[in-house]
């Protein structure tokens, strides 16, 4: 008979331990049956659609069975302002998100999983922000969500400063993917510059891209990386729980944002394909689901099943949720928070110009920026190193986090995803470069676009104009390209009375971006138009007239040279923002662009998109050139006795 050892007397000499250790033991068999169940609703929801990613849900499942235990959501309040963030920046992985959501007990329903990916659901392909309760932004472009929760971060920091009883924590799943992508470094180098340690990254690393292993593509020491960006960095065994759980807990006092690396292995308990990079964009098939589920102790022929002990436990989130909704409820200012966040845009005083006064767009801006922000306390934002040259600086104010001027650095990518958090937030944001450098932001606004956020892009430096940086810095097709995106507004004002206008009508928008494409040269005031609330109108207007000029932005001006130059009676029209007028009934439009006038659009810019409406464009086909600005502007044959000409035959 074997001898017993040290450990064999503790064990069984002491009964409260080994209590201790059944009870440990039951908990580990708690998890893995709350994991498995995440698992296999992932794997039947993407079955079902016949079209999905199961590889992620399954190899994170443990993760979030812990998870589970340590965020503050509230279900039954979706919007309770302390409630943690939770971010899936890789969005690919919705199966999970809204198996998730359907545990914790928000209102997706077993129905909802059941209809994944199909036309209407409650459950798209990839998490979108506004139609699904409980999903805090968009995610489906790579690096994107990584930004969004360093955008939450700030915005939480910010927030706290004035009220620190606003103290949640942002949480970001991400994958190779996300950190493959150029945003996740700028958006990351941000986060350690400010110390944001109320972020807690957790990098699902397990090593599978959808062409194979990441070594092919990817082989950078990502410890290193995020220490370097000023992380504390943790690596642990994504599928041990109790590590899982001590990691988690590093998160709640860490001085610094923390990166959790989780080793994982994707498609974890499906059997014959864990490990494998198949299992990242498509079905694992029935007959693999099926042995999965045996193996995991759940009945292979049922599918959606959710035990009741797992249902319970986390359900458990409702209640722990609703507590801390009511213990945050005691202690903060609701009264005052509230007020924070209100938006009367009535009581903004704005400035005011005299006709005949000259001042570039971008400067007229500046004051209109510093007058919103007079009296709207939420109202904030900044530029890419480009404040000084953007006008974008707000007076009297100082740097975030303490104040409402942020310094987003050479990082247009990050930024614009940044300004789509803090608009989901509750903020009204803005964040500004040059208009040519737009496309470096282009992903960002898309996906304020498609989710529906209030916030504002200002573009200046808007045309050949910009004259001796030459044609990289000139933009052509930037302006058509934002009026293409489908729910935004791209407002080109022609003086600063008409930039006012465009702000008031901007402001009053709901539920879509706003950008602003603003001058660097001066514009005279020629203009003293109320609103601009359709878009375009009559600016100058002849009983007989037989021409009709539409211009925007500085070619108001310079439509109003051409008429008097012209020996045909002429109306001037400027359309400050296209997509506005294009919103507007064919009576308006007929009023504003007379049916019996040839009518030419002119705008230093591709301008195609003004073919629906114009008999002629002049418009330039090339890129720009490097010289003065007004003599590019007239080498490209912006000068009223050319243009006159020309009309005239």
């Amino acid at each position: 008979m074997r001898e017993k050892t040290i450990w064999d007397l503790i064990f069984y000499e002491s009964p409260n331990l080994k209590k201790v250790i059944i009870k440990l033991n039951k908990e580990k068999n708690m998890r893995k049956k709350m994991a498995d169940t995440i698992r296999f609703l992932a794997a039947d929801m993407v079955q079902e659609a016949n079209s999905g990613h199961p590889g992620a849900p399954l190899g994170l499942a443990d993760i979030m069975t812990v998870l589970s235990e340590h965020i503050t959501l509230n279900p039954k309040n979706p919007n309770f302002i302390n409630r943690d963030r939770l971010v899936f920046s890789g969005g690919h992985a919705s199966s999970l998100v809204y198996s998730m959501l359907h545990l914790w007990g928000f209102d997706v329903s077993l129905d909802d999983l059941k209809n994944f990916r199909q036309l209407g659901s409650k459950t798209p392909g990839h998490p979108e922000y506004g139609h699904t309760p409980g999903v805090e932004v968009t995610t489906g472009p790579l690096g994107q969500g990584v930004a969004n929760a360093v955008g939450f971060a700030m915005a939480q920091k910010f927030i706290s400063k004035r009220f620190p009883e606003i103290d949640h924590k942002v949480y970001c799943l991400c994958g190779d993917g996300d950190l493959e992508e150029g945003i996740s470094y700028e958006a990351c180098s941000l986060a350690g510059k400010h110390n944001l340690n109320n972020l807690v990254i957790i990098y699902d690393d397990n090593s599978i891209s959808i062409e194979g292993n990441v070594e092919i593509a990817f082989n950078e020491n990502v410890k290193e990386r995020f220490e370097a960006q000023g992380f504390r960095v943790v690596q642990i065994n994504g599928h041990d729980y109790e590590q899982i759980d001590l990691a988690l807990k590093i998160a709640k006092i860490t001085d610094k944002p923390l990166l959790i690396m989780a080793k994982t292995t994707i498609a974890r308990g499906a059997v014959g394909l864990e490990g494998s990079h198949k299992t990242h964009g498509a079905p694992l098939g029935e007959e693999v689901i099926a042995k999965s589920k045996e193996v995991a102790g759940l009945n292979p022929n049922e599918k959606f099943q959710i035990p009741a002990d797992v249902l319970e436990r986390f359900r458990c989130m409702i209640e722990r949720g609703e507590l801390a909704e009511a213990e945050f409820n005691k202690k903060a200012n609701l009264a005052e928070i509230k007020a924070f966040f209100e938006k009367d845009y009535s009581k903004i005083k704005f400035p005011s110009f005299a006709k005949g006064e000259k001042l570039a767009t971008r400067a007229s801006n500046g004051k209109i920026l510093n007058a919103i922000a007079q009296t709207i306390p939420s109202f904030l934002g900044g530029s890419a190193d480009l404040a000084p040259s953007n006008n974008t600086h707000l007076d009297g104010e100082e740097d975030f986090p303490t104040g409402r001027n942020l310094h987003y650095g050479i990082r247009e990518h990050a930024m614009g995803a940044i300004n789509n958090a803090f608009a989901a937030y509750g903020f009204d944001s803005y964040v500004a470069t040059f208009l040519i450098f737009s496309d470096y932001l282009k992903p960002a606004l898309r996906i304020a676009a498609l989710s529906g956020h209030k916030n504002y892009w200002i573009f200046t430096h808007d045309s050949i104009f910009v004259g001796e940086d030459g044609p990289t810095h000139e933009p052509i097709e930037q302006i058509a390209t934002l009026r293409s995106i489908p729910n935004s507004y791209t407002f080109r004002p022609a003086d600063a009375n008409e930039n006012v206008a465009c702000w008031r009508t901007a402001l009053k928008l709901q539920n879509a971006p706003v950008a602003f494409a603003l001058t660097r040269q001066g514009c005279e005031v020629v203009t003293d138009c109320e609103n601009v609330d359709k878009g375009g109108y009559l600016l100058s207007e002849d009983e007989n007239a037989e021409i009709t000029l539409i211009a925007t932005g500085s070619e108001v001006g310079l439509a109003l040279e051409v008429k008097e130059k012209l020996g045909v009676a002429c109306n001037v029209v400027s359309v400050p923002c296209f997509e506005l007028f294009d919103e507007q009934d064919e009576e308006y439009k007929n009023s504003v662009l007379k049916p019996n006038t040839k009518k030419i659009a002119i705008e230093v810019a591709s301008a195609y998109e003004w073919y629906k409406y114009a008999d002629e464009v002049i418009n330039i086909t090339t890129f720009g050139a490097s010289g003065k600005g007004g003599d590019v502007y007239k080498h490209f044959g912006f000068d009223a006795e050319v243009i006159a000409n020309k009309i005239n035959g």
